[in-house]
């Protein structure tokens, strides 16, 4: 089966790269905010396991189109030529100097690609760009035009009739923005242009469309591992008899901290490989969270998670399982969260006020220390026993898979990961998710409990995770 091959034409500092990206899905494509940072004709597969479905050739900017057209014309007797004289124009400059750019983009075009021709809906439409679009019409192979509204959408109305002249089918384009169905959208228009591309673009669109639930079940199973795991997790380290015990305690709880850090960081770059991520962290700085965040108690509110959503969290869950967890609310605290002064508790039911708010989280978990009947003494930290620290943890990866699944691969912005957590948490969501995380802390029911904690998050992670209430 053949492979549809599009190149992406245009002037300089149109936003062709960024169209390449976000279609071939590739944040590895060079963008520049700086006109003529395509120098190389480049092309770019879109691939699914291995297979390539499609692929997208970026190309330099037209800069000299009036000079190639009256070549054009001065070397074509009748419109049934065209095709043969565009062909012509390429293979006898492709080692001018002065044509190098022209001949870059046009070369795929001539070899047999499709085209997609890219303009700024925020620049007024002007006859000098006639040029290009009547040499692309000259060709003869199918093509569509784009109107990217880089800056805005002034001059939307006016290019969709210029380029309504030259192009069949003209779509705005938005390449920093158009969600994934808008994308499929623009291959579908393409097998209908060319009979030949149809079946393959037709499967290609089942392909990712079916590709696109995979990374959400993908995501969901991450991020279920996840917080299963953090709840559970525990150190232990056996101690001799006659050497001190508080040492070890804070070694323990810094491998404790250690181990999730890295696992909620594993979490995170697992996510952002299924939807075709791998220079995030090259481009984005705002991405990487400090280690103390995850566990700092106080960073939980300054992050996020609202004093309201916290005190209702604490509350809802503590009213299901203190008994079992010794989460318990001192009114008279105040302060800092609103007034929610006891976060963690083991079973003996420790209380910490403020003060335990604002310190780090040392309280997270457990230090339990018993004899070994061979002498010396097992020290161990955890597992988790405070109610919140799952909230934040699945708080935290929803929002992630958020920006993730909803960002296109032309986009260089820093992701945002200073928006509310768990405020669009119903109540009744918020109770279920409480008994999910105690039964599966106290083993009641494990495989049931994160089975039924993996459809929640997927059903969140569906289309982007929750920007509002849903259901669960």
């Amino acid at each position: 089966m053949t492979v549809p091959v599009f190149a992406v034409v245009g002037r300089p500092n149109k936003g062709k790269s960024s169209i390449v990206a976000t279609l071939a899905r590739d944040d590895a494509v060079y963008i520049d905010a700086r006109a003529g940072s395509t120098r190389e004709a480049r092309r770019y597969p879109m691939k699914v396991d291995g297979e390539t479905l499609y692929e997208l050739v970026d190309t330099p900017g037209l800069q000299r189109a009036r000079a190639v057209l009256d070549w054009l014309r001065a070397h074509c007797a009748d419109a049934a030529a065209r095709p043969a004289a565009v062909k012509a124009f390429v293979e006898q400059h492709e080692g001018d100097p002065r044509y190098r750019d022209e001949c870059q983009a046009l070369r795929p075009v001539v070899d047999g690609a499709g085209i997609i021709y890219v303009v700024d809906g925020s620049c007024p439409y002007g006859a000098d760009y006639e040029a290009e679009m009547e040499i692309l019409r000259w060709s003869g192979r199918p093509s569509l035009a784009l109107i990217n509204p880089i800056e805005g959408e002034e001059f939307v109305e006016e290019w969709s009739a210029g380029l309504g002249q030259f192009f069949r089918t003209v779509r705005t384009f938005n390449a920093h923005r158009a969600e994934v169905s808008k994308q499929l959208e623009l291959l579908e228009l393409f097998g209908h242009l060319d009979p030949a591309w149809r079946q393959p673009l037709e499967r290609a669109v089942a392909i990712l469309r079916q590709d696109r639930q995979l990374q959400v079940q993908g995501a969901a199973s991450f991020i279920t591992d996840l917080i299963v795991e953090a709840i559970n997790y525990k150190v232990e380290q056996a101690v001799p008899d006659g050497l001190p015990l508080e040492p070890v305690q804070k070694l323990l709880f810094e491998r404790y901290k250690a181990h999730l850090v890295r696992r909620e960081r594993q979490c995170r770059q697992r996510v952002e490989e299924l939807y075709y991520y791998t220079h995030l962290k090259k481009s984005e700085q705002g991405l990487t969270l400090e280690e103390s965040d995850l566990f700092n108690i106080e960073q939980w509110y300054l992050w996020g998670l609202g004093e309201k959503s916290l005190l209702v969290v604490a509350a809802s869950a503590g009213a299901l399982v203190g008994g079992t967890t010794g989460i318990a609310l001192d009114a008279a605290s105040g302060g800092l969260l609103g007034g929610l002064g006891t976060l963690v508790a083991g079973a003996g039911g420790a209380v910490s006020g403020v003060w335990g708010a604002r310190k780090y989280a040392d309280k997270i978990g457990q230090v339990k220390v018993k004899g070994i009947p061979t002498g010396g003494q097992l020290v161990s930290y955890g597992p988790s026993r405070n109610i919140n620290f799952p909230f934040v943890l699945l708080g935290r990866a929803l929002l992630h898979q958020r920006l993730i699944s909803i960002r296109t691969h032309a986009d260089r912005n820093a992701l945002d990961l200073s928006q509310p957590l768990l405020d669009w948490l119903g109540d009744s969501q918020r109770k279920r998710l409480a008994r999910i995380f105690d039964d599966i802390r106290n083993d009641r029911k494990p495989g049931e409990r994160r089975a039924e904690l993996g459809a929640m998050i997927a059903n969140w992670c569906d289309d982007g995770a929750p920007t509002q209430q849903r259901g669960g």
